[in-house]
């Protein structure tokens, strides 16, 4: 019986189902909207000024157009390049291939996860993950059906089974996080030994001044801005290797592989 529900879904999120975790795998999975809502249509909760735009319905019309790029302006200075720079600098972190399976994170809007998908192909597949409902439903109404699978549920406290994936992204949004240790957890679990992770967020500047900066921007903001030194000893401590990492004004990216 569950055999023919599943595959009576769209054809991402089929093969979507086996990969999360059985506690949280819904016995009626409910995709009426075009994503699987695995919050059983639950209230979204913020976590602040940032987070609650968010969640918010006006800003996923022009979240990619408009708010991403100002954001990435104001975060990585005027020479920290825009959004093709950052997806560039996604595909190099996690290395993607045909056939491999990738996890986006928070993943808004789902351009990046569209990328993702159109890189790892019909034998691969692409799966974003956000708690917003206006983000996912921008996402589901800009991406080709059947090409991803999108998941309302926790980014942060991971409803998928262990070595799930073999490559993990979270760009612009651990800082958002109420606990991004616990997130960086699971976001280390759900990856396959030797799969990649890359991450873009906060930076605090190592020099007083640019200290000060970014405890005012996060006061005002919301968000956690991280050591300079924070998330790369962060992966290194949860067994990555070839640990890379680029600061761009008050911004990060950084990749890793884990250990097999």
């Amino acid at each position: 019986m569950r055999a023919a529900r599943d595959a009576a879904l769209p054809g991402a999120v089929a093969r979507a189902l086996p990969l999360l975790d059985p506690a949280a795998r819904p016995a009626e999975p409910d995709v009426a909207h075009g994503y699987l809502d695995l919050l059983d249509g639950a209230a979204d909760a913020a976590t602040g000024a940032t987070q609650r735009l968010m969640l918010s319905r006006a800003l996923p019309v022009v979240y990619d157009r408009w708010w991403r790029p100002a954001w990435g302006r104001v975060l990585k200075g005027p020479l920290g390049g825009g959004m093709r720079d950052e997806h560039r600098i996604a595909r190099l972190l996690l290395g993607l291939t045909p056939g491999d399976g990738v996890l986006d994170v928070a993943c808004g809007p789902g351009s990046f996860t569209r990328e993702f998908a159109h890189v790892v192909g019909d034998a691969g597949l692409a799966v974003g993950i956000d708690v917003s409902a206006t983000m996912l439903a921008r996402a589901v109404a800009e991406t080709a059906p059947g090409t991803v699978a999108y998941v309302r549920g926790d980014a942060v406290a991971l409803p998928f089974r262990d070595a799930s994936f073999d490559a993990v992204c979270c760009f612009a949004a651990l800082h958002l996080f109420a606990d991004p240790d616990l997130a960086l957890d699971h976001m280390t679990r759900v990856l396959t030994p030797g799969g990649r992770i890359a991450i873009l967020t906060s930076c605090r500047l190592r020099s007083a001044a640019g200290r000060a900066a970014g405890d005012l921007a996060g006061a005002q903001s919301g968000m956690r801005v991280f050591g300079p030194d924070e998330i790369v000893e962060g992966l290194e401590r949860r067994g990555y290797a070839e640990v890379r990492q680029r600061i761009a004004g008050l911004a990060q990216f950084v990749g890793g592989r884990l250990a097999a």
